[in-house]
């Protein structure tokens, strides 16, 4: 795979595309990341790439020339269609669609991955319209630019390839691969502090681990992000020790009041 991220900032990525798990997959050939300043494409003696937005208001706003110029000096040609082939060009941006775990696994298929790391008040509109394949948001909040969004996807979607974290079933565990949230884990040692490791995690028997790491990972979610569990598949035994929890969560309630 082949990442190409669009910034004012590329210092910024120096540490990232460096060290832990993204360093490690460069340097292991299992994706080429190159960051390419747009600065560079400007078409005026000063190098801007802002102006002020037409109509009126506040702030500064990315001009289309600098971005069309930097894609299209990575990809050839411009266009939004998703024809075979063609790189996905996203754009970080908070009116975009929230990002999730399948849509990382959606873009680890993908060939070519290009970013585009915006700054200031906005876009020119036409870069959305006729440049980008993808807007995506990281979350429901401001950043001063698209740089912390940038290496959030590329280290969600590095992590996946497949070989890059020496153990795939790591990957296949992680939170949210199968809609829920990932179940408690522990280490040695088995005591600490007199708090203990569950019984069942030493006890050899894998087909009860298995369960009992499924209905953790159930309880957990139900507990901490119950909206996931209108989205996830779950079996006839999952929705027994669902109403498991919720009763006996109910009858707590009630003995306290």
């Amino acid at each position: 795979m082949k990442i190409d991220i669009l910034t004012l900032f590329p210092a910024m990525f120096d540490g990232v595309l460096t060290e832990s798990i993204v360093g490690r997959a460069r340097a292991a050939g299992a994706v080429e990341i190159e960051v390419t300043d747009f600065r560079r494409f400007a078409n005026n003696k000063h190098n801007t790439v802002d102006d002020t937005p037409y109509g009126g208001g506040g702030g500064m706003v990315l001009k289309p020339e600098p971005i069309f110029a930097a894609v299209e000096s990575l990809i050839g040609t411009t266009s939004s269609d998703s024809a075979p082939g063609k790189p996905r060009v996203i754009l970080t941006c908070p009116q975009g669609t929230p990002y999730t775990q399948q849509l990382a696994l959606e873009l680890t298929k993908e060939e070519h991955l290009v970013i585009i790391c915006g700054h200031y008040e906005g876009y020119d509109e036409r870069i959305r319209e006729y440049l980008i394949t993808d807007e995506i948001s990281i979350g429901d909040y401001v950043l001063t630019g698209g740089e912390i969004p940038a290496m959030a996807i590329v280290d969600s979607v590095v992590r996946l390839l497949p070989g890059v974290l020496g153990n795939d079933t790591s990957a296949e565990l992680d939170s949210f691969r199968n809609g829920l949230l990932e179940h408690p884990q522990y280490t040695r040692p088995y005591e600490f502090r007199g708090w203990k490791v569950p019984d069942i995690l030493i006890s050899g028997h894998h087909e009860k681990i298995e369960q009992w790491r499924r209905r953790e990972s159930l309880r957990r979610t139900w507990r901490r992000r119950p909206d996931l569990l209108e989205r996830a598949e779950l079996s006839s035994q999952d929705r027994k020790w669902l109403e498991e929890m919720q009763a006996g969560s109910a009858g707590q309630k009630e003995s306290t009041e």
